[in-house]
């Protein structure tokens, strides 16, 4: 049997199963890892994905023909068995597992290592070829514990309330905004959302997310906005919206905040270095655990990631995707002089990153 998924002009192909995963053109039949709209795309026949991610979908495609696969459960499709497992991306994020004739692939879609309060936690699953994202597929990329992350943001947030400053945190609204709140104290302030995040709020705790009680910004008083903090997309920053907020302290989360140059192009005050991708370490713990002798990575650092992986005996190649254009991690790539910092970055990190990948 040839390779059981190919790249196509619609997107990646099942072969012997005749359907999709995650396509970016109008298909008869899709399977999708989640939610982000650069990996689900309305237009398709028929759409399944996993059951705790079918309300994240339809509040963002509409009426769509889709059914619900739960974790670990299967369904066979011209021969090929699907499972989905949790990818710990985003809520309802899975990985595609597909077995037809003994052979077992893996379709990664977006995921992290470390466990958070908002999505099922990643999931390991044995097979012969893993296709992994790379979003942060370089040494440089190493994350801090989650609560490190959100006691600084907590910190932030209440010296600025203390002064009588807003707080305004950028983050994509579906997924990282849902992150930010459960990491929040609403003991400092008032929480208030941004319209375009309040509605997936309101998807997740549907989901039995539990989030702290938000607030739309027309719910709070000019005085008690001086204590609040304000979740909102990157895209309404600089916007008219932001006028009402008058002298606040705005911060970006994104994995991107690790690089110096991505916070100065931002323009903000504070970067959270907060990112629902692995880090390198994440990605070579991942890698490891599949047991996989074949890796085919996407989207992100992938000459890279394939280079390290042929020189661990791996036999490792990619795939040209269209992924990566409608979530704040991937949607703010680095430009030639932040490349060029990561670059170096990683070059200085060389040693420590090969010793890491072999231990992981």
């Amino acid at each position: 049997m040839g390779d059981m998924v190919v790249v196509r002009k619609e997107g990646l192909y099942c072969v012997p199963g005749q359907f999709y995963i995650d396509p970016w053109r109008p298909v008869d039949r899709a399977v999708i890892t989640h939610a982000h709209g650069d990996h689900a795309r309305y237009g398709h026949g028929r759409y399944l994905t996993a059951a705790s991610g079918v309300h994240v979908l339809r509040s963002r495609l509409g009426d769509i023909n889709v059914d619900g696969l739960e974790y670990g459960e299967t369904v066979v499709h011209n021969g090929v068995t699907i499972s989905l497992h949790p990818a710990g991306h985003v809520l309802g994020s899975a990985q595609v597992r597909m077995e037809c004739g003994g052979e077992v692939w893996v379709a990664s879609g977006d995921y992290k290592i470390e466990p958070d309060k908002t999505c099922a936690p990643f999931e390991p699953v044995r097979c012969h070829t893993f296709i992994t994202e790379s979003t942060f597929g370089l040494p440089i990329y190493r994350w801090a514990p989650e609560q490190s992350i959100f006691d600084d943001m907590n910190r932030w947030w209440r010296k600025n309330a203390e002064e009588g400053r807003c707080s305004v945190v950028f983050g994509y609204s579906f997924g990282k905004a849902q992150r930010i709140l459960s990491g929040l104290d609403p003991s400092i302030g008032p929480i208030v959302c941004h319209g375009a995040v309040e509605p997936l709020n309101r998807v997740y705790r549907e989901g039995g997310i539990a989030l702290p009680p938000t607030l739309m910004v027309s719910d709070v008083s000019k005085a008690d906005l001086k204590q609040a903090i304000v979740v909102a997309p990157p895209s309404a920053s600089g916007s008219s919206w932001m006028k009402r907020f008058g002298d606040y302290s705005d911060a970006f989360a994104s994995g991107w905040m690790q690089l110096r140059g991505a916070r100065r192009r931002r323009g903000v005050d504070r970067g959270f270095v907060l990112s629902d991708h692995a880090d390198w370490p994440g990605l070579m713990q991942a890698i490891s655990a599949t047991g996989a002798e074949r890796v085919i990575v996407t989207h992100g650092s992938i000459p890279v990631l394939v280079k390290w992986l042929c020189q661990q005996g791996l036999d490792a190649a990619g795939f040209d995707t269209e992924y990566g254009d409608d979530d704040d991690d991937v949607a703010i790539p680095p430009q030639p002089a932040e490349a060029q910092e990561a670059k170096e970055a990683t070059e200085a990190t060389d040693g420590a990153g090969e010793t890491e990948a072999r231990d992981a």
